[in-house]
């Protein structure tokens, strides 16, 4: 009996949060889990005043100094907690994709055989069970080379890590043409009758299909211009990215920071209602590609301007528009000193996604030739500063008296305006 609990004590002790097991209950999620707990629970602590040593307790200055650098620490122990959290989960979604695609044929076919009760089967539903059979062979194949990237759905994940809208609404797309255009090559295969067969083929002519077809090039389209377009925006220091640990279905309606936004919404709702009503025309006549009206057409089109309009418009560079001393009460008034805080205020701080403490920790101010790191100054359920719009920071000894430009470096890379300010002895 000892000998079987200094085992499992040691199982424990060997996992303790880190391991990347499927079913282990210290696997990553876990580990992620306890520690964003802790760090929590320590920034509150500090929040509330608690914790210090009495070494930095008798100044401010040093308190703060001591709390940021204890929190920095704690926070980039939960980014990597969070990283192996994400990789651990994308490992694991390879399966989880296999399991929907073979469900969705298994709900295909039960589909089919309801709705064969009294009609009975034809060659079509043959065909349309055929051809669900050959995409998803296909897309368990790619689930099983991308495994380590999420299975099949490795090429709808951005290079931020979160999961592309137009590349999801592109694929969908891609993959309903491809299922039409087996459903016609397997009636055409098992057609007897050269009547049938020119049928078929005939309804295959650009004529019947233009409304699908547009709509498709529209959407392929709009993926590949939207990257181009995110990275020079990029490149040029016009949109800042932070990366996400992992990617959630929710990317698909939100921006980087959680948040719904109208053109992701429209884009993916009047895509799905469209994709919907071709599917339908696709059951109804599966002799032909589906015959998208072009009112439909036009207002996928429409939905993806907006939708690429959005790109265009998201974002912004950084900007500082003042600098001040920063004024506690009972201070008195006067230059910015070195010693002194000061208080920068602007806009586009932080950038969106980047307002976990690790990220935040990475904000740098440079004062003249001088890179201050931005101080974490915790409150009850967050940080006071840095925040979007305002960060204080202090004006370390080394800033030689005189004019100085200060610049602020996000966790982004970006770097903002020069604003010039006056420094006295």
């Amino acid at each position: 009996m000892a000998v079987q609990e200094a085992g499992q004590g040691a199982g424990t002790a060997a996992h303790g949060g880190g391991c990347t097991c499927g079913d282990c209950p210290h696997g990553a999620r876990e580990g992620h889990r306890r520690a964003v707990a802790e760090f929590v629970a320590r920034r509150d602590e500090f929040a509330a005043g608690r914790g210090l040593p009495a070494a930095v307790a008798y100044s401010a200055s040093a308190s703060r100094q001591w709390v940021s650098e204890e929190l920095t620490q704690s926070a980039v122990a939960v980014a990597e907690r969070g990283r192996a959290e994400g990789t651990a989960w994308l490992a694991r979604l390879w399966l989880r994709t296999l399991y929907v695609l073979w469900a969705a044929v298994v709900l295909l076919l039960l589909v089919q055989a309801l709705t064969a009760v009294g009609a009975g089967w034809t060659g079509a539903r043959t065909a349309g069970l055929l051809a669900a059979l050959v995409v998803v062979c296909a897309l368990s194949a790619a689930s099983w080379f991308h495994r380590a990237r999420g299975g099949a759905l490795a090429p709808v994940i951005g290079e931020d890590n979160r999961l592309s809208t137009s590349r999801t609404v592109a694929a969908a797309w891609v993959l309903f043409v491809a299922y039409a255009v087996l459903v016609l090559a397997g009636r055409l295969a098992a057609a007897s009758d050269p009547a049938e067969r020119d049928a078929l083929i005939s309804g295959l002519d650009l004529a019947r299909g233009a409304g699908v077809v547009t709509v498709l090039a529209v959407v392929c389209g709009i993926a590949v211009l939207v990257r181009r377009v995110v990275g020079l925006r990029i490149l040029g220091q016009r949109l800042q990215k932070a990366r996400a640990h992992r990617p959630r279905a929710a990317d698909l309606l939100t921006d980087d920071a959680g948040r719904g936004t109208f053109t992701d919404i429209q884009y993916v709702v009047i895509g799905a209602v469209a994709l919907v009503f071709a599917a339908v025309r696709l059951a109804r006549r599966p002799d032909q590609l589906p015959d998208l009206p072009w009112g439909l057409a036009v207002l996928v089109l429409v939905s993806a301007a907006t939708y690429l309009a959005g790109k265009y418009a998201e974002g912004g560079r950084p900007v500082i528009l003042s600098v001040v001393r920063a004024r506690e009460a009972g201070d008195l008034d006067g230059p910015i000193r070195t010693g002194d805080d000061i208080e920068i205020r602007g806009a586009g701080f932080v950038p969106p996604g980047a307002q976990s403490a690790d990220r935040l920790s990475r904000m740098v101010v440079r004062i003249g030739a001088v890179n201050v790191h931005v101080p974490l100054i915790p409150v009850a359920g967050g940080f006071s500063n840095p925040t979007d719009g305002v960060l204080t920071v202090p004006v370390p000894a080394e800033v030689e008296p005189g004019s100085v430009e200060v610049q602020v470096v996000t966790a982004a890379g970006v770097v903002t305006n020069r604003c010039v300010v006056e420094v006295t002895e």
